[in-house]
């Protein structure tokens, strides 16, 4: 089959194409995935009369980098594409380089969209990197979600990231690329075998004798994303039975929780410490381990932001005010990742922790029906150090908290974390 024709059956796959989303943004870094995304994207929007945004992140950790970003500008340009490029410039030498610069990658690209009204961001993973992640992760002795599937859909950081070409494997984008006289960048990491990632890559070569390919992996991935999903209707479904989302904490019925499968118990508990403090990740290993330990022991304990307090009426997890106690913000942005106020903003006020001096100053506050260590980390609206308004703990003052998701998020997000 000739390249030509090969491009004529790439197929996207994501739920954006189909949805009516006016603007779309799409990650590129220069390479083959990302740039053929690019144009395929681009070609669609003009057909469907849709705007798409290109966006680049500078890691600052080659010289080339900021060239390769200027000429993902000049091709954007091209295709009538507004494009960003984004520069990380908080590297300190220390920790894990490839999580760090991934966690800014997709932190930056966030404020972005959020910033610019941008609610799906396009990324252009392949089947190639979905077989490499699996044999990366069963290195690793990763269970059922961590051999799974690529998510198509995923939302975090209030932005929903799609990745339409887990399909399509990358020398099909790279004949598509060539079809078109387009030019992609090779970062030299790529071929640098000290990388775990092209390790799996080398490794999948020498497995293909076997019949083990990326086309079999991608299947095998497949497989056990349907086991994977599975589970997650199980503790949603266990979710609504024995738990209640209550003004940004989550209570379980200790009865209840008790008598739900080991997995499931632990998949309840992950969803809610990376619900309360708005992760990525949820606590695993010893950590979580500990953190069960103390349901039964009776303890209360602080795990990744959040606070377990375990009370008559259940078992609360909460905010930790340690976690929030510098996080600030314009009255008219969303707090801590989840609360948005609303009243009369007036001069220079800002969203921040009640903390310990502010509660102080609630007097109702038990009244209310949340705990103490819950409402230390509640929002408030602050004019320096004076406090204006405390809704969660009986001081609205003309002011309203909300979650901006919606108090049933805790329960829908289970299947879609």
């Amino acid at each position: 089959m000739s390249a030509a024709r090969a491009i004529d059956e790439i197929e996207l796959k994501a739920p954006f194409l189909d949805e009516q989303v006016g603007r779309v943004g799409v990650a590129v870094s220069g390479g083959s995935d990302s740039l053929a995304l690019l144009h395929l994207l681009a070609e669609w929007s003009k057909s469907t009369d849709r705007t798409l945004f290109a966006v680049t992140v500078d890691h600052g950790l080659r010289p080339e980098a900021a060239e390769e970003a200027l000429a993902v500008a000049q091709f954007c340009a091209k295709l009538g594409v507004s494009h960003t490029t984004l520069a990380w410039t908080d590297w300190d030498g220390a920790g894990n380089l490839q999580d760090q610069a991934r966690r800014a990658r997709y932190g930056l690209m966030a404020d972005w969209a959020r910033t610019n009204d941008i609610p799906v961001v396009a990324l252009g993973h392949t089947l190639d990197d979905q077989a490499e992640t699996f044999l990366m992760r069963l290195a690793r002795e990763a269970g059922v979600d961590g051999l799974a599937a690529m998510r198509v859909s995923r939302a975090s950081q209030g932005i929903t990231w799609q990745r339409p070409m887990l399909q399509v494997r990358r020398q099909r984008l790279r004949d598509y690329l060539d079809a078109k006289d387009v030019v992609w960048v090779d970062d030299p990491s790529n071929a640098d075998a000290n990388y775990n990632r092209v390790k799996a890559r080398n490794v999948l070569g020498a497995l293909a004798p076997l019949g083990i390919t990326a086309q079999t992996l991608g299947a095998v991935t497949s497989h056990l994303g349907d086991v994977r999903l599975f589970l997650e209707q199980q503790t949603e479904l266990a979710a609504r039975q024995v738990a209640v989302s209550e003004r940004g904490d989550v209570v379980f019925d200790t009865v209840r929780f008790a008598a739900l499968p080991d997995d499931v118990q632990r998949r309840l508990l992950v969803h809610a410490v990376k619900w309360v403090s708005s992760a990525e990740y949820g606590p695993r290993g010893r950590a979580l381990s500990d953190f069960r330990a103390a349901i039964g022991e009776r303890r209360d304990v602080t795990l990744h932001g959040c606070r377990l307090l375990v009370q008559k009426a259940g078992i609360r997890i909460t905010r930790e005010l340690q976690a929030v106690r510098d996080t600030s913000c314009a009255p008219d942005r969303v707090w801590d990742q989840r609360w948005r106020l609303s009243g009369k903003p007036d001069g220079d006020q800002h969203i921040g922790a009640l903390g310990v001096s502010g509660l102080l100053l609630c007097d109702e506050w038990r009244n209310y029906g949340l705990s103490r260590a819950s409402l230390l980390a509640s929002p408030a609206v602050w004019r320096n150090d004076v406090l204006i308004a405390a809704p969660l703990a009986g001081f609205a003052n003309g002011w309203v908290a909300e979650l901006a998701n919606g108090e049933d998020h805790f329960f829908s997000s289970i299947l879609s974390d």
